[in-house]
This record gives C-alpha cells, sequence and structure tokens, in this order.
C-alpha cells in the first residue's frame, strides 16, 4: 500500500499535549523511507511548539477541536465556568465535526492519532477510519469530577494550622475564586458526548501515570468521583490495583460500528479494540553540547543569569519550580538583604497537569505530561486581563513580602518582625489556559490578604548550596533591577522563555510543582515522589520537602549524569520511541489490509 498518512490531532489544552505530540511525531518521521508517514498535526496550540517535528516534514494545521477547563490558579478549577466553556463547544460541534471529515478525506488519511481530543476520534469514524488514543487521560473523566463534592476548602482546613496563613486569609482566597460543585445532572448528559467520542478509537496507547480510561475499560466507569476516597483525597484500591495490568479484552467496551453510508462497513472488522503499554514521550536533552558535561551545562546556567561559580553541580542543587506559565511575583526579604542575582528577562512555558495537591518530587524522570496551559484564542501561555475594560498594569516581579509562582498562589513571608501584620495583594490571576474568547473573566485582582510573621530567620531554600529556577514567568513580569526597591529572593533565578525543558530538567535536583493521581501513583511507585501541602507551599515552608526529595533521589541522580556524561543510556528513550512508531505503522497497514481482504 502507498505511504500512511496520519492525521494527529492535539489537545490546544496543555503545553505538555503539544511537547508529547511532537516527540512521538518525531519518532514517525524518523523511520526508514518505506515505513515513514506523511504526518498532519491538527491543534489550537501555537505552531512554534511543534517546531521539531515541523523541522523533519509535519504539517501544522490550526484548528479549535477541543474545550478547556478553566483554571484560576494551577490547582483551583472554576467548575461553573468550565461547564459554560463545554456546553459553548458542544453546541458547535457538528459543524466542526463535519469540517474534519471534509478535511480527513482531502488529505486522504489512513488514520488519526489523538492527544486526546475526543472529536479526532469522532471525526475518524465519520470518514470510514482507524483511530489511535496516545494518551494516559482523558477529558470525559476531567468533566466528569467537576460533580466532585470534595472541596478545595476542605483540603486546607483538614491541614495543620500555621501562623503565616490564618484561616481567614483561606476564607477571603475561597469566596473571590468559589469552589462549588456542578450538580451531577448538569454535567452527566455532557460527559456522555465527550465519552462517545473517544468510545470511537480502536486503539489504546496508555501512557505511563495513567488514570483509569473509561471509553475503553468497562471498569472502572463513570462518574469519576467514585474513583476517589473522599477522605484521603487519593485513588481507591480497587481503582489502583485496576490500572496495576492491562484489561483482558473481554473488559473493553466493544467496538462502535462506522455509519451506514460508509462502504467498508460490508467488511466485517476483524481487529478487535485493544489497549497497549506505552513508554514516555519525551524530548530528549540536548546533544551538542550535552547538558551533562561541564561545558553544557555550564552554558544553559548562563543562559539563566547563574553566575559561573554556582555552575558546579557538587557544590550547587537546583530546585525547578514549575507551576504553569502565568504571572510571577517575588519578594526581597528585608532592606538588609542583598538584591536578587541576575536574571533574563524572558520566562519559559512549562507544562503542568490535571488540578491536583502541591507535589514535590525529585527529577529523575523527564516530565511526562503537561497541565494544561494554553490558550485557545488570546495567546498561549499568557495572561489575561481582569476585565475587557480594565487597563493592563503588567504588576511588579518583586513585592516586599511574597513570592508569586506562575500560576499558584503566592507563598508569603512578611519581611518586618517588628511589624506583627503585614499584607499582600495576590495579583492579576489568568487561567490554565485562559479562559477562551466570549467567556468573561471575573478573577481580578484579588483584595490583600493579611498575614502574620514570626520567624525573622525565614528561608524558602534549605541552605546557601541550593538554587531555585523559576518556569512559566509572563515576558512583561521581569524585574531584574528590583522595581520599588525589592528584587528576587536570594538565589532565585527566572528561566527565559526559548530555555529548552528537556535541558533544565536534566540539570534540576528536585522538581517543585503538581501533578494529578496518576502521575502521582508513578511517582510513589519510584519511592521519589514527596508530598508538600498546599498550606504549606503557600507558607513559604518548603525547605523539608525540598531535603527530604533531594535525600530520596540523589544516589539516582548522581548515577544518571554519571552516565550520560558518557554517553550510557541516552538512546532508551529514542529506541523505544522507535519501537511505538514502528507498532503504530504496522497496526494501520494491517487494518487496512483487513478491511481489503
Amino acid at each position: 500500500m502507498p505511504s500512511l498518512a496520519f492525521a494527529y490531532y492535539c489537545s490546544g489544552h496543555g503545553y505538555g499535549h503539544a511537547t508529547r505530540v511532537s516527540a512521538f511525531a518525531c519518532h514517525l518521521l524518523d523511520l526508514p523511507n518505506n515505513e515513514r508517514p506523511t504526518i498532519y498535526i491538527t491543534s489550537s496550540a501555537p505552531k512554534h511548539v511543534f517546531a521539531d517535528s515541523i523541522a523533519l516534514g509535519a504539517v501544522y494545521r490550526y484548528a479549535e477541536i477541543d474545550p478547556v477547563i478553566v483554571q484560576p490558579l494551577a490547582y483551583r478549577v472554576d467548575r461553573q465556568k468550565s461547564v459554560d466553556v463545554l456546553k459553548s463547544f458542544l453546541s458547535r460541534k457538528d459543524a466542526i465535526l463535519e469540517g474534519e471529515r471534509r478535511w480527513l478525506e482531502e488529505v486522504k488519511a489512513h488514520a488519526v492519532l489523538s492527544d486526546a481530543a475526543f472529536l479526532g476520534c469522532l471525526a475518524a469514524k465519520a470518514a470510514g477510519i482507524p483511530s489511535i488514543l496516545i494518551t494516559n487521560f482523558t477529558f470525559d473523566s476531567v468533566y466528569s469530577y467537576l460533580s466532585t463534592p470534595l472541596l478545595q476548602v476542605d483540603l486546607e482546613s483538614s491541614a495543620e494550622p500555621d501562623h503565616l496563613t490564618p484561616a481567614s486569609s483561606h476564607d477571603i482566597l475561597t469566596d473571590l475564586v468559589p469552589d462549588i460543585p456542578v450538580p451531577s445532572e448538569d454535567v452527566d448528559l455532557l460527559v456522555a458526548q465527550i465519552f462517545e467520542g473517544y468510545r470511537c478509537a480502536d486503539l489504546l496507547f496508555l501512557l505511563p501515570g495513567c488514570i483509569p480510561i473509561p471509553s475503553f475499560s468497562i471498569y472502572p466507569c463513570l462518574p469519576s468521583p467514585e474513583w476517589v476516597d473522599a477522605s484521603l483525597n487519593q485513588f481507591r484500591p480497587n481503582v489502583i490495583e485496576s490500572l496495576s495490568q492491562l484489561p483482558s479484552s473481554d473488559a473493553l467496551h466493544p467496538t462502535i460500528p462506522f455509519p451506514s453510508f460508509i462502504s467498508l462497513v460490508q467488511t466485517p472488522r476483524k481487529i478487535p479494540r485493544s489497549v497497549v503499554r506505552a513508554p514516555l514521550l519525551v524530548r530528549a536533552p540536548s546533544s551538542t553540547p550535552s547538558v551533562y558535561t561541564p561545558g553544557g551545562r555550564s552554558r544553559l546556567l548562563f543562559s539563566i543569569g547563574v553566575p559561573p561559580h554556582l555552575h558546579d553541580p557538587d557544590r550547587t542543587k537546583i530546585l525547578i519550580v514549575s507551576f504553569g506559565g502565568q504571572v510571577f511575583r517575588a519578594p526581597s526579604r528585608s532592606a538588609s538583604r542583598s538584591q536578587s542575582r541576575s536574571t533574563t528577562p524572558t520566562p519559559s512555558p512549562t507544562t503542568s497537569n490535571h488540578p491536583s495537591s502541591s507535589s514535590i518530587f525529585e527529577m529523575q524522570l523527564p516530565q511526562p505530561l503537561s497541565v494544561i496551559a494554553g490558550s485557545h484564542v488570546n495567546g498561549y501561555f499568557g495572561t489575561i486581563t481582569a476585565s475587557s475594560s480594565a487597563p493592563v498594569i503588567p504588576p511588579r516581579l518583586a513585592t516586599p513580602s511574597h513570592i508569586w509562582i506562575p500560576g499558584a498562589p503566592p507563598a508569603s513571608k512578611p519581611t518586618n518582625l517588628y511589624s506583627p501584620i503585614a499584607s499582600f495583594s495576590v495579583p492579576q490571576l489568568a487561567t490554565i489556559p485562559p479562559t477562551p474568547s466570549g467567556v468573561e473573566d471575573t478573577f481580578g485582582t484579588l483584595s490583600e490578604v493579611d498575614l502574620v510573621d514570626e520567624d525573622d530567620d525565614w528561608r524558602m531554600l534549605p541552605d546557601d548550596s541550593w538554587i531555585a529556577i523559576v518556569c512559566g514567568a509572563a515576558k512583561d513580569m521581569d524585574d531584574k533591577t528590583g522595581a520599588g526597591g525589592t528584587g528576587l529572593p536570594e538565589g532565585f533565578y527566572v528561566a527565559p522563555r526559548d530555555v529548552y525543558m528537556p535541558d533544565l530538567t536534566a540539570v534540576g535536583d528536585v522538581l517543585l510543582g503538581k501533578l494529578e493521581h496518576g502521575l502521582r501513583l508513578l511517582l510513589d511507585r519510584d519511592g521519589l515522589g514527596v508530598e508538600l501541602s498546599r498550606q504549606s507551599y503557600e507558607a513559604g515552608e518548603w525547605v523539608a520537602a525540598v531535603e527530604e526529595a533531594w535525600a530520596r533521589g540523589k544516589a539516582s541522580k548522581a548515577r544518571k549524569r554519571a552516565d550520560a556524561a558518557l554517553g550510557i543510556g541516552m538512546d532508551k528513550r529514542k529506541e523505544e520511541g522507535a519501537g511505538m512508531a514502528r507498532e503504530v505503522v504496522s497496526w494501520t497497514q494491517d487494518w487496512w489490509e483487513v478491511r481489503r481482504n
């Protein structure tokens, strides 16, 4: 048969979706000429995030193919606004679907690949071609979870109280960013449409860090709130057990038949639906020069503004802070504390995942996912204004009282020991991804919240041997000179916009970020995850968790760096990705041979 053509649908709901789609497209395009397919990438994510695969020949096409989850903060979802966005998208679904069906026929696509846009699977079925899901979650379970009675405020109140964050501050934040469950009757019928879209997929490549995929496995089924033990905010044991093994063929939902007007339905289908374990799909660190060599490491750190005396990994440890690409603010400790070390003015967009507890973990694993950061209309990884009529006044990068990690609430520390009450203004919020055009944003600049200070010897990093590199600061948030007499905390740096995240991941020792239940299980299995409560994060009490994560992973990190410097094991991910690419091509060829015989 002629060379295959794949239409690769990529959700615009996160930087991680785009990076792994581009990574796998590269694996497909690196196949020998007799196997090498044509790749069409369809997404609302911007073209530049697929640069690696486009350079190898992938064709990019912009299209609005999925709705978004609206998040005013990295681990807070606006449930009702998310439902409103979903309703708006589904009201246009049939028209969008018809356009995609016609386009698939125009490019003569042999199969659809999807991560993890349900509309791509629907369009494939309408066009009479197979579709393959490549993901570790699907959005039917995400939208279903909007009905959970488990509230953010319940999780916060269950933590031990601390003197930095009185209950009143949490009450104010909760009032301004309400967390109201959506009644199941309002969301179930909407979720059913997403579920039926995923049911059209014929093959699932299940990526590491997965959660249940209800459109394939009969059990666990929706609604997804039933998967979680609300008292522990963890998956129930039976759900964890189901994730430990692939479902048998009789435990899968059957194939959805093609529409009656598709001529291929005259031939009975002989390839049943199936689920296959997939490797991590990640971009490899740079090889020229390798970031694992002294020269490559110094080149990267110098580009971020880290001075040369802090480049030696035996003397300096690095905390990577990554919540997503939003606003960044940071404190200067006090008038007696030195100003920020040098920073670069342009930040880096990064990835994050589903709304979940704030977590900190040793970085032996490359970043497997995205969270979800981006915009369908107003610019990817950017901020949004408080309202359409309000002037855009970029907040300072620095304030005297707190550090603002992009996409997350501020981690606070008042600086005047003799003034028992210090206040901070929570800056303009952004969404992950930003709210699409046509949906008014109601999350503007929050009110001031009072915090009490009783500890003048505060630090966010364990000691002076540590530095922190913050990812995702908005482009206009640089405060290199410390506007208003303030700057970044000592030892904190902002990654430039064009930083190559696999390299930054490689030089880091510990990563502070957020993740969802599936990735939490993955880290627990490897013994590298350390949970940091939201309250401890917001209070700036990071030290104990950073030290524990470092202690757990330092030996394996040292081995990894030593091996990588010698080139040992550097081809593992490439070989795994190439094997998966050959499997996708072979399966698709078999599917078409079966249809013709």
